[in-house]
Formats: C-alpha cells, structure tokens, sequence
C-alpha cells in the first residue's frame, strides 16, 4: 500500500500586522525628520524699534505739557519772592510804589508769598487753609500773561486771609470781612488814578491784618 505524504498547510502573516510594522517605520522617520529642522532653525533677527512720526492729537498733548514762556517767567519771578516779606515792608511798598507799572502785580505777589508762608505754619495749617492758599497761588502764577486781569488774585488773597482769620483770629472777622468785600469791588486793572487808589486801600488794608496774623494767637 502506498504511503501518502501529508504537509501542513503554511499560515499566511495577518495584514494588520504588516500594517503596524509599515505605521512604526513611518513614525521613526518622521520623528527624525522633525527633529534635524529643529536643529536647523535659522536664529530670528532682532527687529529694530519703530521710529513712527507722532500723531497730530500725540503732539497736542506734548505741547500742552510743555511749560509756555510765559509760565516759565512766571515761576523764575515767584522764585525771586521765595522769602517773605515783614508787614512793614507791604505797608510801605503799598504806599511808595504806586507810580510803577506793575504796582498791582507786584503787590500781589508780595502778599502770595508772605500769605502762602503763614499759611504752612501749625497753628493755622488745616484743609481750609490748605485750599485757600492752593487757590491764591494758582491765580497768580500767570500774571505775566499779556491782559491779565489781577481780581482773582485781590479776591485770593481776601479769601486766603478770611480763612486764616477764622482758624484762630475771631477778633480780625470785621478787617477781614471789609477787605472781601473790596476786593470783590475791585477791577483789577490799575489804569486810572481811582483805581490805584483802590488797589493801595486794598494793600495798606491787607499789610495791617497780615500784621496781625504774624502774632501767633494767645491760648
């Protein structure tokens, strides 16, 4: 009897397994692929700053905040007056110098800085003062602005010296009160001879209650 050889039959590879074996190779590929650009990345230049011109609402402002001329002269000339003067001094500036031409101007900026310097002492330092005095000095910082007119710095005045008044002197409330009331009345011009009467009134009046309120108040 013939003897039959029998063989198995061979098991063809699983498809997905070569697919597996296709996507790893891929992904090796493409990871050292990524990996050689990275290391080539051309180093990036360091853009320069931008020099734009400055808009026409940019250079408004500038202009705003720059000091004017004339708030530059006004300042150097305050700087001259940094040391109060005595009472006696406005009395008799108040009578001797009324022929100048900036007699008002100047008076009133003798009685700023006297006014300002009693106005920081203990005794009568408080909001109220505190705001006057803000008030006088921010109308007399532009007097040498062409055709300004000197009544809010009269009136400043009156008002810095009402409030000192009423820190600590209750004796001074009827010179103050006079001195308010003129200065309201004032013009501020002194163009005529009746107003530099006016404004020497208000400076002899205003050196007689400066006088006063250089004496600190008794307890």
């Amino acid at each position: 009897m013939a003897n039959i050889n029998i063989q198995r039959k061979k098991s063809s590879p699983s498809p997905w397994l070569l697919i597996l074996l296709v996507l790893l190779a891929l992904a090796v590929v493409a990871y050292f692929l990524l990996r050689t650009d990275s290391g080539t990345t051309p180093p990036v230049e360091q853009a320069a700053p931008a020099t734009s011109a400055l808009s026409a609402a940019e250079a408004d402002s500038l202009a705003d905040a720059t000091p004017s001329a004339a708030d530059e002269a006004a300042v150097a000339d305050m700087a001259a007056d940094e040391v109060p003067v005595s009472p006696d001094d406005l009395a008799t500036y108040a009578t001797s110098q009324t022929d100048q031409p900036d007699y008002a101007r100047r008076g009133l900026q003798l009685l700023t800085t006297t006014l300002v310097d009693l106005a920081d002492r203990d005794d009568l330092r408080d909001p109220g003062v505190s705001e006057k005095r803000d008030q006088l000095t921010s109308a007399t910082s532009r007097f040498d602005e062409p055709n300004t007119n000197l009544r809010p710095g009269f009136v400043a005045v009156a008002a810095l010296m009402q409030a000192m008044q009423q820190k600590a002197y209750p004796e001074l409330e009827g010179s103050v009160s006079a001195l308010v009331v003129q200065a309201n009345q004032l013009s501020g011009r002194t163009s005529t001879p009746t107003e530099r009467t006016q404004a020497q009134t208000f400076f002899t009046r205003a050196a007689d209650i400066v006088r006063a309120l250089s004496v600190p108040p008794t307890v």
